[in-house]
């Protein structure tokens, strides 16, 4: 059964979301928002635990007698950016916003676990996940790293994210990859110096990091399976400071993107042996330093189909889309998924006009999503710890 949501609770979780819009925190400084959501929860009724990743907040509702936990997770934190809009609950921080809707999945996850705590219905524990940091270091990775899944051993957990673009009313779900690995790659380029004028007296940093940027860019084309989506970006370049001094050095940074641990493992060694080549061909030192960042976000194949089918109960089946395709950004969700089966959904977000886009300075999250998030989280719950006894 599909949780009815009165006009007033779906207002009142906008107004929430409003105010978490008005007063965004940058990773791992969510202190205000911590305090906000671990009051909500506890005037729910629900045991609130804190401190984990510093600002991490989760809730623990248990309902009958089954052992099984499953874990609800959003993310809360805003990103370095001067919002551009004007409607009243604009940031009134300055540099910071809520540019990725953080703010509504923080909203959405608290309109579900109120619910929950109402009505009840499900056999198990719900263990909500209020993360900080997922723009910056990871905290779901440190969240782990502190011991989460030991304290709270979930079986399965889940994750959500709005998406622009995608109509209002439809959810998304993969199986599989979802979401791309995040790495960084910095390459320090070390050569001989010499005037501008007198090339052949030194040994040209720039010439060869040009040669090696292109190099690079050319490993998804030529080096790997073209089945295998594999994005390698080289996004700074950075050499010299005169007209007529080739420099000594050139220093270049970028991203590396793809949807398996396996194709990162072939992109650090395809990018040391082009690095290696390259510095041989032009008598350079090519130093790559490769940082792997977020892993793949994979959702597991079972997870997702149950998670499908929720979804077609709260939008209809025309309305959940099986057909996109996966993004090459990255969620720090990944390291949840990594640890336990589970899936992660794009929910319609409406339009991405008129610069309401992710990241985007004019971006704020579609309130008219707020009953479908909330009750494509109840109607999760329910369905995977289902309640001895029908609702009334």
């Amino acid at each position: 059964m599909i949780v009815t949501l009165e006009r007033s609770f779906i207002d009142a979780i906008a107004a929430l979301r409003h105010d978490l819009h008005a007063h965004p925190e940058l990773s791992l400084a969510e202190y205000r928002t911590s305090d906000t959501v671990a009051a909500f929860l506890e005037g729910c009724g629900i045991t609130v635990h804190r401190g984990l990743a510093g600002t991490g907040v989760v809730g623990v509702l248990k309902c009958g007698t089954s052992p099984r936990i499953i874990g609800l997770r959003a993310d809360m934190d805003a990103l370095p950016l001067t919002e551009l809009n004007h409607f009243p609950h604009h940031s009134q921080t300055p540099g910071v916003m809520h540019a990725c809707g953080h703010d509504g999945h923080t909203a959405m996850l608290l309109g579900a676990a109120r619910r929950l705590a109402e009505r009840r219905h499900f056999d198990g524990t719900v263990v909500f996940i209020f993360q900080p940091a997922e723009e910056t270091v990871g905290g779901a990775r440190i969240m782990i790293e502190e011991g989460f899944l030991h304290q709270f051993p979930v079986e399965s957990v889940y994750g959500l994210h709005n998406w622009p673009g995608l109509p209002l009313g439809q959810i998304a779900v993969h199986s599989g990859p979802v979401m791309a690995c995040a790495d960084g790659i910095d390459i320090t380029v070390r050569g001989h110096g010499a005037h501008a004028a007198m090339p052949h007296q030194g040994s040209d940093v720039i010439l060869a990091a040009s040669h090696l940027v292109a190099a690079l860019q050319s490993v998804s084309a030529r080096a790997t399976d073209p089945l295998e989506a594999l994005v390698v970006s080289i996004t700074r370049f950075h050499a010299g400071e005169a007209y007529n001094i080739l420099p000594e050095e050139a220093r270049l940074g970028g991203t590396v993107r793809a949807f398996s641990v396996e194709l990162q493992d072939q992109a650090e060694a395809l990018l040391q042996r082009i690095c290696a080549g390259v510095g041989s061909a032009f008598g350079v030192q090519i130093q790559l330093e490769y940082r792997r960042g977020y892993p793949p976000t994979l959702n597991d194949p079972e997870a997702a189909e149950r998670c499908a089918e929720v979804a077609a109960a709260v939008v209809g089946k025309p309305h959940v889309r099986r057909d996109l395709q996966p993004s090459m950004g990255a969620e720090d969700f990944a390291y949840f998924l990594r640890e336990r089966p589970g899936c992660y959904v794009w929910l319609g977000n409406g339009p991405g006009e008129g610069g309401c886009t992710l990241h985007n300075p004019h971006y704020d999250f579609n309130n008219d999503a707020i009953p479908f998030g909330i009750r494509y989280w109840v109607a999760l719950a329910e369905t995977l710890l289902p309640a001895l006894t029908p609702t009334a």
